[in-house]
């Protein structure tokens, strides 16, 4: 015990202090991930994981909050743009399906050793199908897959416009219609449907059995500087006590949490961020005829001022060994950066720094606002005539609305120093390393293994040489890219399919 000078208030406190290399805040896929990373390359170091609720993987992580997709950007058609004149641009796209490669093989690394189970405990095969509805839709669906399949990465994607296909595809969704409609699909059979829930309770529970100490219901309060790193100040909600930690690294990875705690670090790299958070809803069926009629991920295209996590999609879910089929979202508004947060966490993250970002984000996205205003006006009878452009056959009977997880859009200054919401996930660090915060949402958790190789190499300047070799034996094409490599790409893709048991008859 010591007594401490509080940096802010100027009070002296009688306060616990305690010490590790590496604190982890959150306990959920990035932190897992992180985590599990950090302790096979560095099994000497003391790392330290907080998470504030109950139990981990409780929010974005929890299976029931996110899509889990597996976003490798094989349907998801916000990451493959047409431009007025109808060309495609899948520059996203690929750098998205390589950061999914990196996750394929981690994984794989991961069950090779034991460190998580059988790979059905968090990994199934669900065919992604992209879904263009009349003639527009079907035509850009056609040039997407064409652009796409030219890139080693997608030259197994199909494409059909004949209804007899798309019904054995998609029997739910396509043996019913009726005559005379113009539809297009794009298929890789090959797509994934990640339990991320169950992969982050996986990692966390293989840390906790090798030292590392993973503390549910502990919330970080505070961050101030100490000497060359961070002094963390941590409640434990339980026994209502607290205490200190000194790490010489800290990673924030406490999803919509996540800001507010990047804003107490004072970092100047934190100025002029901000959050929009967005709520959303699903409807959920565990009917076994239905299910049975419909095994794929189908993605649809976004309406007019839709965010790219709104986009309407009809889903095979694996959770537990049991399969449902979940539709959604529906997006909506709430002020909390989490399900279990406060009302008041948008107002409290608005500082002097991050208002006129804000307010310009407000300024330019109405079509956004608009979009969510009548998705809050949306009834019941709406939500099911929206799942009805998906599938002609809809008894309201046969679905339970859902609430999804929170999710909180990145605003910040772009390169003019005007303010733009940002979509996808950002990574912001202090310049000497010793932070770091992750923001954004999709597809973050198919992605993590691949944001924490960046963060090594911004973070770990003096070790990252020296772990080099272990990280080619985890990430085995790591410093390649797999596009441009296809003899690598398609024996690292047998390896992954193999051990993930993806395509094996």
């Amino acid at each position: 015990m010591e007594y401490l000078l509080h940096s802010r208030t100027g009070m002296l406190t009688l306060s616990i202090k305690e010490n590790a290399d590496v604190v982890l805040i959150g306990g959920g896929i990035m932190s897992a991930t992180l985590g599990t990373l950090l302790h096979e390359l560095q099994p000497d170091w003391t790392i330290r994981v907080y998470e504030r609720t109950d139990y981990v993987a409780r929010e974005s992580s929890d299976a029931w909050n996110n899509a889990g997709t597996g976003h490798a950007a094989l349907c998801e058609l916000n990451y493959s743009p047409a431009d007025k004149n109808g060309n495609i641009d899948i520059a996203k796209a690929v750098n998205i399906n390589e950061q999914f490669q990196v996750s394929r093989q981690f994984w794989s690394y991961l069950v090779d050793e034991g460190i998580v189970g059988e790979p059905g405990t968090f990994i199934n095969q669900v065919p992604h199908v992209s879904y263009g509805r009349g003639e527009s839709g079907r035509d850009y669906i056609r040039a997407r897959r064409e652009a796409m399949v030219k890139n080693p990465l997608f030259k197994d994607m199909e494409f059909t416009d004949d209804p007899a296909t798309q019904a054995e595809w998609l029997p739910l969704m396509f043996e019913n219609r009726g005559p005379g409609q113009v539809n297009g699909l794009s298929r890789v059979t090959s797509g994934t449907d990640v339990d991320f829930g169950s992969l982050t309770r996986q990692m966390l529970a293989n840390l906790a059995d090798n030292g590392v100490e993973v503390r549910t219901g502990h919330e970080v309060t505070d961050l101030n500087r100490s000497g060359n790193g961070w002094r963390v100040s941590v409640k434990n909600t339980a026994a209502a006590e607290s205490f200190d930690v000194d790490a010489k690294f800290v990673f924030i990875g406490a999803g919509g949490h996540a800001l507010p705690l990047l804003q107490k670090t004072g970092i100047p790299e934190a100025n002029g961020y901000g959050g929009f958070p967005i709520s959303g809803l699903f409807l959920r069926s565990s009917n076994p005829e239905l299910v049975a009629r419909h095994h794929a991920k189908v993605y649809g295209q976004a309406a007019t001022g839709a965010p790219p996590m709104s986009v309407p999609h009809l889903d095979t879910r694996v959770i537990s060994g049991k399969e449902y089929l979940m539709f959604g979202p529906y997006a909506g508004f709430s002020p909390k950066f989490l399900k279990t947060g406060s009302f008041l966490d948008l107002p409290r993250s608005v500082r002097p720094g991050n208002l006129p970002v804000m307010l310009n984000v407000a300024k330019d996205n109405f079509d956004l606002v608009t979009y969510l205003m009548s998705q809050l006006a949306s009834t019941k009878k709406d939500r099911f005539e929206a799942l009805g452009e998906f599938t002609p056959e809809v008894d309201p009977s046969q679905w339970e609305l859902i609430h999804a997880g929170q999710r909180v859009q990145v605003m910040k200054k772009d390169a003019n120093g005007k303010g733009m919401l940002g979509f996808g996930t950002e990574t912001v660090a202090s310049a000497d390393g010793s932070v770091a915060a992750l923001l954004g949402a999709s597809p973050g958790a198919s992605t993590a293994p691949s944001i924490m190789l960046k963060l090594f190499e911004r973070c770990f300047p003096r070790q990252f040489e020296g772990w080099k070799p272990k990280l080619e034996k985890m990430v085995p094409s790591f410093g390649r890219t797999l596009h441009e490599d296809e003899t690598l790409l398609d024996e690292l893709t047998e390896y992954t399919n193999r051990t993930l048991q993806i395509n094996v008859d």
